[in-house]
């Protein structure tokens, strides 16, 4: 059964997703970030370029011919997903294909809405039985480890 962790209290949601999906491409475990439209599509390929500042996180679109080698892989739809490993949603609502992957993200931000949106999620993985964890951004660093 896929198991789901929430992050809560991000600042950056995107910036967040990168740290995440650095982490994972570290651990040799292969992301699909799913997107909630084009543009934000856009701004997080933008800095999936540029991040880390020393390092490079190779991706690419579900729909691209080197998809399926990719580490990270970015899709804004119902495209196809080249690998179910772990899937970060930047999404407002779950989406009705995540229980093809081992795990999931939920990145949430630290605005009342999307705190509201977020409770909303939770609570159906929840009552369907999924295994959950939360980590609360507001009080570690962004990836849900405990600062000194």
């Amino acid at each position: 059964m896929t198991k789901v962790d929430f992050y809560t209290g991000s600042e950056d949601k995107l910036r967040t997703a990168c740290q995440l999906s650095h982490k994972a491409m570290q651990n040799g475990v292969r992301t699909t970030i799913s997107l909630p439209d084009a543009t934000t599509c856009d701004a997080l390929d933008k800095l999936l370029w540029h991040y880390p500042a020393t390092a490079f996180i190779p991706h690419c679109r579900s729909d691209a011919d080197d998809a399926a080698k990719m580490p990270v892989v970015l899709s804004n739809g119902s495209d196809p997903f080249p690998h179910h490993e772990l899937l970060i949603s930047l999404h407002h609502e779950c989406m009705p294909f995540f229980s093809r992957f081992e795990r999931v993200i939920e990145i949430v931000g630290s605005d009342a809405e999307d705190s509201r949106l977020g409770r909303e999620r939770y609570k159906f993985y929840k009552d369907r039985g999924y295994e959950l964890r939360h980590f609360d951004l507001s009080h570690s660093n962004s990836t849900g480890e405990k600062t000194a």
